[in-house]
């Protein structure tokens, strides 16, 4: 056999025509936000705290104060001298039905008074006068005391001078779950943005998942931003929920475009992204990470007017207060849901959110550490 037919035949490779596809710039993100997403499926959990106990808070609130008759304002007639007679004075007109009241002994009275039973009470002072026994700190006692007065002295025979007319007014906007309803998506993006993105990272950092992605050419600021990103796939669905049931069930009037709504819940949801990881970005331990956040988000629970209007604290601390990322929120909810405000009208609280969100997400990539 010739050296020719010895030596192998090397077929030529047909070149490639086009250069290796490679991933862009934000291909790790992506992933990284894909994976966050489909990590859903491990936590059933989530879905109660994020989406159902919401609605459930809601339902409860709305019906424990729905639109309904005042309740009756309950006074207690010490017994005595008088003391028939100012009962029969109280119930002489039906316009005066709303106040129940009773004869009592002066022990009972007192007690029940002190206790919450009686919203004021009444003492005969023997000399054909009145007393009124009420708390100041207490509104139903001092609405209890304006009816009881008004009521004796106009079955006693005074007399009006000027003409007054009752107009009952209840709309949508002016009640009490209107107000509620904004307040609770502001708490619900707060908590579900804090507790879902600082959970995720210490409890990753326990189990040394971070640490083998030191290893890997993924930047940190990828994998950040796809723990802030990822809150706002859920922020649509919890927008949509509860507003749904405010509509519904509650006849709430939107009056802002959804498009206004979902932008300031996306703002509220990463501003709340970028605090839950500068909270989380050194914690070891998740009873770290929990005193952390419930130190950061109980003045926001108090203050910034989810269940009742932050107008009620002293003036002096209220731009402390108004400078609050969770103030920020409501305040914007309520003004797009209730008013139909522009966003561009609310450029002042949009920019606070953004100084949180962004000078939090900055600090982050400053302090996290892997390990």
């Amino acid at each position: 056999m010739s050296i020719a037919e010895q030596t192998p035949v090397i077929e030529k490779m047909p070149l490639r025509k086009h250069p290796p596809r490679r991933n862009g710039r934000w291909a790790g993100y992506l992933h990284l936000l894909g994976a966050r997403m489909l990590e859903l499926k491990r936590e059933p959990e989530v879905v109660f705290w994020v989406f159902v106990f919401p609605l459930l808070l809601a339902a409860g609130l709305g019906i424990a104060f729905r639109n309904k008759p005042g309740d009756a304002s309950s006074v207690a007639i010490v017994a005595g001298s008088g003391a028939q007679e100012a009962e029969a004075l109280l119930q002489r007109f039906p316009q005066h039905a709303s106040i129940e009241a009773s004869v009592r002994d002066a022990d009972a009275a007192r007690k029940g008074f002190r206790l919450g039973k009686y919203d004021l009470v009444i003492e005969p002072d023997g000399a054909g006068g009145l007393r009124y026994l009420y708390d100041p700190a207490r509104p139903e006692s001092v609405l209890a005391r304006a009816q009881v007065n008004d009521a004796l002295q106009a079955a006693a025979g005074r007399k009006d001078v000027v003409a007054t007319t009752l107009v009952n007014s209840s709309e949508p906007g002016s009640r009490y779950i209107d107000f509620l309803i904004p307040g609770l998506l502001g708490m619900n993006l707060m908590n579900s943005g804090m507790w879902g993105i600082g959970f995720a990272l210490v409890d990753m950092r326990q189990r040394k998942l971070l640490k083998r992605f030191v290893g890997t050419p993924m930047r940190r600021s990828d994998f950040l931003l796809a723990l802030m990103s990822s809150r706002l796939v859920l922020m649509i669905i919890e927008i949509g929920l509860l507003l749904t049931l405010g509509v519904i069930v509650f006849h709430m009037r939107v009056l802002g475009s959804l498009f206004a709504i979902l932008f300031l819940g996306a703002m509220g949801a990463l501003c709340f992204g970028g605090v839950g990881l500068v909270t989380a970005s050194r914690a070891q331990k998740i009873e770290s990470v929990s005193g952390l956040m419930n130190l950061v988000m109980m003045p926001m629970w108090i203050f910034s007017g989810v269940f009742f209007s932050y107008e009620r604290f002293p003036a002096v601390i209220r731009p402390l207060i108004k400078a609050l990322p969770l103030t920020a929120l409501n305040d914007s909810l309520r003004a797009s849901i209730l008013e139909g405000t522009p966003l561009i009208h609310q450029w002042p609280r949009l920019l606070v959110m953004f100084l949180w969100g962004g000078i939090s997400f900055v600090l982050a990539l400053k302090w996290f550490r892997w390990t």
